[in-house]
């Protein structure tokens, strides 16, 4: 049986911590056994910290995201590295990143707040989980002057096959997620279908980035399964060795145990 690991689910938002019982569920009858919840800003650290306690498939990470830029303090990035030191069940700085697709989008503190956030990946030696738009060449020129040595995960990529080889170079992964499911997206469509298998990581992005079928729903961990139905129909090879791999490079990259068990 083919097993997953959602490697970026915003699992705090109401959709979900408003019935954690059976979305929990509904992930697992899904063959999810874990699930990596990103944090955004200050606000959240303490409630994706205490579902990833509660939880055992649960796992978090923190960080303030690019979008939130206009709150973000300097007094949040004393607090980050003050839960950092705390949070047991941490397993990434993220979701952190550039983003210039945004109302304004203040680059300078973007930037800033990004360097800041890499220090501390290298510090607590941990990977980071990196959101990008339209910032895929500033993003790959920052990661080269602060080598995070665990690196990461572009997050919900969405470029083209040059950008994400170049990413792959500096030794990061690419998150493959519900834009494959469209047609439309043929340059990143070829670009999943051509990348080494051992570069992907599978991810929903819940409740945001929804798969082909459900616009105007709340995207659901559950609906992985439709990223890698897609996944399988881009690529060659079996759907085992593909689910197979992307499980391993998840593992890999969080240093997370393969401990399977019945979720509760």
């Amino acid at each position: 049986m083919n097993k997953f690991i959602d490697t970026h689910c915003h699992f705090d938002f109401p959709v979900f911590y408003d019935d954690i019982a059976n979305s929990l569920s509904l992930a697992h009858q899904a063959h999810i056994e874990k699930i990596i919840i990103p944090a955004v800003a200050r606000w959240n650290f303490d409630v994706v910290a205490e579902l990833a306690n509660n939880h055992h498939q649960l796992y978090c990470a923190l960080g303030l995201h690019p979008l939130y830029i206009e709150e973000h303090t300097e007094q949040h990035l004393l607090e980050l590295k003050q839960k950092l030191k705390t949070a047991s069940r941490c397993v990434a700085i993220g979701e952190i990143g550039l983003d210039d697709y945004m109302d304004n989008p203040q680059p300078e503190k973007q930037e800033a707040f990004l360097i800041a956030q890499l220090k501390l990946a290298i510090e607590f030696d941990l990977p980071v989980i990196l959101h990008s738009r339209k910032t895929h060449d500033k993003l790959s020129a920052l990661l080269r002057r602060y080598d995070v040595p665990r690196k990461g995960v572009i997050h919900g990529f969405a470029g083209s096959l040059q950008q994400a080889e170049k990413f792959i170079q500096q030794g990061y992964f690419i998150g493959v997620g519900g834009t494959i499911t469209y047609e439309r997206a043929q340059k990143t469509r070829r670009a999943i279908a051509s990348l080494p298998l051992e570069c992907l990581l599978l991810e929903t992005d819940a409740p945001d980035m929804p798969v082909s079928g459900f616009q105007g729903e709340p995207n659901r961990p559950e609906r992985i399964q439709n990223v890698f139905s897609q996944l399988c129909d881009l690529r060659q090879g079996s759907p085992e060795v593909i689910a197979e791999q992307l499980y391993l490079n998840s593992l890999q990259l969080f240093q997370l145990k393969d401990n399977t068990s019945s979720l509760s």
